[in-house]
């Protein structure tokens, strides 16, 4: 498992490709709306992406919050708590496309920065406020004549849905550029600071805004994936806190709800003290 965590750039590029795998897509300048699309993938990738081949979670979730029937979606949530109680934000560290792409951003070569911790831990809360508001409450609350809601996450906030589906689609269609208005180039910018921000801030959107990624640190500490450390072989180095991108104060809080099982700790450790675990006999002790 530890070597799995080594090569985990490659992880994230198979799942990007997995979830991406209608490529043509791209060339035809249409979305993919084959069977597949009825399955959510674990991680944050647009819909709208002309080589996606599943649905977002988020987006699907907001597509049946707006509504004029505001059902519930007992399969889109439920394959949210699955995900969540079985992996947790591994599904951050591994599975998710946006996730890789803002650390693919983050090697180019310039200045890297750490946001002061009395800006930086506010800052975190504020993807639950996202959460709960733009992706809970505006859909199902907030709604027209016809009773139908608006998908404001989607719409107004996602830098994903803009990189991934916006460009492409503008790219390959002249009817849509020729009717590009306030909205495209509103998300145009949003999507060039978190550009600009992930080149010197490691994932600043999975940090402050993801609601996806809130949802999944929910479970972070009862998931069954999760990391331990073992305290006898602990020299209290400091080597993997040092190598933590998240900022996390390890190894007291190994699977707090900001820890996305990088696993660069693990990799990081000189006594092999911190190891990955799946499975229920530790999270049975944690509950009691």
């Amino acid at each position: 498992m530890k070597r799995l965590f080594r090569h985990r750039g490659w992880v994230q590029a198979l799942a990007t490709l997995l979830t991406n795998a209608n490529l043509r897509g791209f060339a035809r300048g249409g979305i993919y709306t084959g069977a597949a699309k009825r399955i959510c993938v674990p991680g944050l990738n647009c819909y709208s992406c002309p080589a996606a081949t599943g649905a977002c979670p988020i987006g699907a979730l907001q597509a049946v919050l707006t509504g004029n029937q505001h059902n519930f979606s007992f399969y889109v949530t439920g394959t949210l708590l699955l995900i969540g109680v079985l992996l947790g934000r591994l599904v951050c560290g591994l599975l998710c496309p946006f996730g890789w792409i803002q650390e693919l951003l983050h090697k180019i070569p310039g200045r890297k920065r750490k946001v002061p911790k009395a800006v930086d831990r506010p800052l975190r809360k504020l993807k639950y406020g996202v959460l709960l508001l733009f992706v809970l409450a505006l859909p199902t609350f907030v709604v027209d004549g016809f009773g139908l809601g608006v998908p404001w996450f989607c719409k107004w906030i996602c830098p994903a849905g803009t990189l991934e589906g916006g460009i492409p689609l503008v790219l390959t269609n002249a009817s849509l550029r020729a009717n590009l208005g306030f909205m495209f180039w509103w998300k145009m910018c949003l999507l060039l600071l978190t550009i600009a921000f992930s080149i010197c801030i490691y994932r600043p959107f999975c940090r402050y805004i993801c609601p996806l990624g809130a949802f999944y640190s929910l479970f972070n500490r009862i998931s069954l994936a999760r990391l331990e450390c073992n305290e006898g072989g602990c020299v209290s180095c400091g080597r993997c806190a040092s190598a933590c991108p998240m900022e996390i104060s390890l190894p007291a809080k190994l699977n707090s709800a900001e820890c996305i099982r990088c696993g660069k700790c693990m990799n990081a450790c000189p006594e092999g003290a911190i190891t990955f675990r799946f499975g229920l006999a530790r999270v049975r002790e944690e509950l009691r």
